[in-house]
């Protein structure tokens, strides 16, 4: 059964990392995706990378998607990047205020996403499609629920397109946050965002870092397994071709899959799902 899906890679740091990604993106191309996005590192550090990965994907025959972060960033910056963007053949973006690495203070001429959003339509129009953040489980650093729907508001008004969610386990969250900007009258589409489990070490860590939700009792299920890695992946494409049945049932748009630049859980998601 086909779906619209997305895929996001984040850019190698070695050559042996950069050949090995060609050929998990050959693999993923099968899916048939509509765009695949490509990460920028907190403060711009990898926005060479990002570039380069954009470029091969682009050279590939898909649509390649840069992440653009605008804290650390000027005017002057980003002007530029979204002129090398345009220059490669880009038509979309993934706007986000990013993070500075650590020991950095704010820096930079933006504040929010949206100050990058509204910047970016006023440099260039509609040329590029505009992707943002969601939060489903509410970002980390939010005041409030409120305050975080408001930041996403900020965002549509400013001229995002599309939300692209955090990754998260529990569907109700994102029912509940679509349900809650239908409500204050903003219909942008929004875009589940999809972590295969494949191991669960890493995956815990990720998410204590980013604020993500892991239900507890499939943290305690991860945890029985030990050091099975069999298990592991098999009980995790369970838990989350689920999710994605139910995302898909109850009326999400797409499905964006985070790879952490591997094929196999992917793959073994949409497998399951019929594609």
């Amino acid at each position: 059964m086909s779906f619209p899906l997305s895929l996001e890679f984040f850019p190698p740091k070695t050559p042996e990392g950069a050949e090995k990604l060609r050929a998990v993106r050959s693999k993923l191309y099968a899916l048939a995706p509509d765009f695949c996005s490509v990460t920028f590192g907190a403060g711009g550090s990898t926005q060479d990378g990002t570039l380069d990965t954009v470029r091969e994907i682009v050279g590939e025959g898909q649509h390649g998607v840069p992440h653009l972060s605008c804290i650390g960033q000027t005017e002057a910056s980003i002007r530029q990047r979204l002129a090398t963007y345009r220059e490669a053949g880009v038509k979309r973006i993934v706007a986000l205020r990013g993070d500075l690495p650590s020991g950095y203070g704010m820096g930079g001429e933006f504040r929010y996403a949206s100050d990058l959003i509204a910047f970016i339509r006023a440099e260039t129009g509609d040329h590029f499609k505009l992707a943002v953040a969601a939060y489903p489980e509410y970002h980390p650093q939010a005041r409030s629920p409120e305050a975080d729907i408001d930041a996403f508001a900020a965002k549509v008004r400013a001229g995002a397109d599309v939300g692209i969610t955090q990754y998260f386990f529990n569907a109700d969250a994102y029912f509940r946050f679509v349900d809650e900007l239908r409500r204050r009258g903003i219909d942008t589409p929004i875009v589940p965002g999809i972590m295969p489990i494949t191991n669960s070490t890493q995956l815990l860590r990720f998410s204590d870092s980013c604020g993500a939700e892991v239900p507890r009792w499939i943290r305690l299920r991860l945890q029985a397994f030990g050091d099975d890695a069999a298990a592991i992946k098999d009980f995790g494409a369970d838990v989350v071709a689920a999710l994605c049945e139910r995302l898909r049932a109850g009326g999400a748009p797409s499905l964006h899959f985070y790879t952490l630049n591997q094929s196999v859980g992917t793959l073994e998601l949409c497998r399951r799902m019929g594609r």
